[in-house]
């Protein structure tokens, strides 16, 4: 039977928006994977290691998928919910999680890691990133690029100048590395097809990403809400495409 929007939205509000983990949305929302599987690549990584830094580990479950972790591995996240559940996760795997206001500096020493990961980070602080690795220190990284997910917001805010579409390029990203002295050895981007199955997956994904559409609240959005989910009750699933992109980048030893 197909649901009301009202329905949808009183589910969608409801929901608990914690951690980083998308699961709620299986059958309602699919997204193409970036083909280089950001996950197996850190776990390689962390199999070569004996120190590791994830930065804005969100709730842990990236991480936590990707171990056996190194003897010295330690997590930092800023938003409270996630780093109680970070840390529920994590500390029976032998992570240590810090709670960090992601801003500079990073609150440990000079070259104490051999591995810095983020996947999805907010903000970036190379000079910190460079600071905290250690001679041949690698820093691996899936990040958002430019543009991601445009049409959804787009939608909601209206067309975006070019200078707001261009932020978050890899090429900036790679700049920003070699400025740190950081070696840029991978550097690669793809944009991938997303599709929303219903009004309820749209408000859960904007309520989650939160830097999508600022000050989001179905209140404020209700009636284009509404235009939406008859569009897709009309024309099936509203499509979007989600950018990404991998950069791995190296301390000289």
């Amino acid at each position: 039977m197909t649901r009301t929007f009202d329905h949808l939205v009183a589910e969608a509000e409801s929901v608990s928006v914690d951690g980083w983990d998308f699961s709620w949305l299986d059958g309602r929302a699919t997204e193409q994977r970036p083909s280089w599987g950001y996950q197996q690549l850190m776990a390689a990584r962390l199999a070569r290691v004996h120190s590791a830094l994830d930065i804005q580990t969100g709730g842990g479950e990236v991480l936590a998928g990707a171990g056996p972790l190194p003897r010295l591995t330690v997590a930092t996240e800023s938003w409270p919910p996630n780093i109680a559940k970070a840390t529920r996760l994590l500390h029976p795997l032998g992570a240590v999680v810090v709670a960090d206001a992601d801003e500079p500096p990073l609150p440990f020493g000079d070259e104490s890691f051999d591995l810095v990961t983020s996947r999805h980070p907010v903000t970036i602080w190379w000079d910190e990133i460079a600071r905290v690795l250690g001679p041949g220190g690698t820093y691996l990284s899936q990040q958002v690029g430019p543009a991601s997910v445009f049409e959804l917001v787009e939608y909601f805010l209206g067309p975006q100048p070019e200078e707001v579409r261009r932020t978050r390029h890899p090429d900036d990203a790679a700049a920003d590395a070699a400025g740190a002295g950081l070696d840029v050895v991978d550097l690669r981007s793809e944009r991938l097809r997303t599709e929303f199955h219903d009004i309820g997956a749209v408000i859960y994904f904007l309520r989650k990403v939160i830097w999508m559409v600022p000050g989001f609240t179905v209140g404020q959005y209700r009636d284009r809400l509404r235009e939406l989910h008859e569009q897709i009750e009309r024309e099936g699933p509203f499509v979007a495409h989600t950018a990404r992109f991998l950069i791995e980048a190296r301390k000289k030893g």
